[in-house]
């Protein structure tokens, strides 16, 4: 645990820059809505089983940026599944928790990274009859922002899983080993559950409208060990059909069709049919799937959509400009996102956040 002197410090420092990045005096009470995060797949963690550490796993998963601007946090444990216990001992406590001290009464937005995108979704889809069947009044969630959304599974957890049966040839052993940071052992927990097939039947059409905005990277990691096993343009760990919120997996190179990862106002082979409600908004060529959500800026940043109506007078808008490259016939045009060359993905994301 940090010393109260050390995150305090931390946490004025990080709302410092916010301030700097907006121009006002804008702070996270600002913010229309409460922020909860709920994060990704944590691998050392099935090596190395340990509920104490949950919470503090949890902590440090988002301590970046994320943590200090954030209501609250969903922490859930790696090594269990969705369906399990993952849902009767985290999901459920912390809702409970949440609805009776009224944390989304004025609405919230869940901010999720990689698998919490799948979580999320099974959170959206059993919220509401969970809380009204113990007398409690359901959670306003006003939208998500999944960034590297891992909702659509990935096909490395397919490798990961036949790893572990003995069933993978050295080339996919080096993957998983590269993704995971050690070889797969017995212990497999959310690991199923983000198997492509197995994800993509976990509460795939919630009930409720929620809308999914969707933040999609296609950066290179673990030296691109893991790029040959996914699908289309990726993060190195999650494929595009997955990230960008399509209805079905397949290999695509944008989550539009009109422009691509890297801004360029062109034709792409990109996704066409998403999932109810999921609405592709920031793309970038320059983040991969963990330096989307670090304060750090990586280079320009496009839109698939540049804005969304949350509701009456709250909207997600992103400012663009159009910038020609190249000379005579081999002239082309690309869209950015104003000052996405000087901030982070996350910052722009923040500064997004309806007021």
């Amino acid at each position: 645990m940090e010393r109260t002197s050390v995150k305090s410090i931390k946490q004025m420092l990080v709302s410092s820059f916010v301030l700097a990045l907006m121009g006002t005096s804008i702070n996270v009470s600002a913010k229309a809505y409460k922020t909860v995060l709920v994060h990704g797949f944590q691998s050392q963690q099935l090596s190395a089983i340990d509920p104490t550490k949950v919470e503090s796993d949890g902590q440090a998963y988002w301590a970046d940026y994320w943590g200090a601007l954030a209501d609250e946090r969903i922490d859930w444990p790696s090594y269990e599944r969705i369906e399990g216990k993952i849902a009767s001992d985290y999901l459920w406590p912390k809702l409970r928790t949440m609805s009776e001290q009224g944390v989304c009464q004025p609405g919230c937005v869940f901010l999720t990274h990689s698998t919490g995108d799948l979580v999320t979704r099974y959170i959206i889809d059993n919220q509401a009859n969970w809380l009204e069947n113990a007398g409690l009044e359901p959670l306003n969630i006003v939208a998500t922002f999944d960034v590297a959304g891992a909702g659509g599974g990935s096909e490395l957890a397919d490798l990961a899983v036949s790893a572990a049966n003995g069933l993978a040839n050295p080339v996919i052993e080096a993957a998983v080993r590269a993704w995971l940071g050690r070889s797969v052992g017995q212990t497999l927990g959310v690991l199923h559950d983000l198997k492509v097939n197995n994800a993509r039947q976990l509460a795939t059409f919630p009930s409720d409208r929620t809308p999914r905005l969707r933040f999609v990277a296609d950066g290179d990691l673990y030296f691109n060990a893991t790029k040959l096993f996914l699908p289309g343009i990726d993060d190195s760990v999650v494929a595009a059909h997955s990230a960008c919120g399509a209805n079905q997996a397949g290999a695509f190179d944008s989550c539009s069709v009109s422009v691509g990862m890297d801004g360029k106002l062109e034709s792409q082979d990109g996704v066409r049919n998403f999932w109810p409600y999921h609405y592709p908004m920031l793309m970038s060529d320059n983040y991969d799937h963990f330096s989307v959500i670090v304060n750090q800026s990586k280079g320009k940043v496009t839109t698939a959509n540049s804005s969304i109506q949350l509701a009456p007078n709250k909207q997600v808008a992103f400012s663009t400009y159009e910038e020609e490259k190249g000379f005579w016939i081999w002239k082309k045009k690309y869209r950015y996102v104003r000052q996405s060359d000087n901030n982070s993905m996350s910052a722009l994301l923040f500064a997004a956040m309806p007021e």
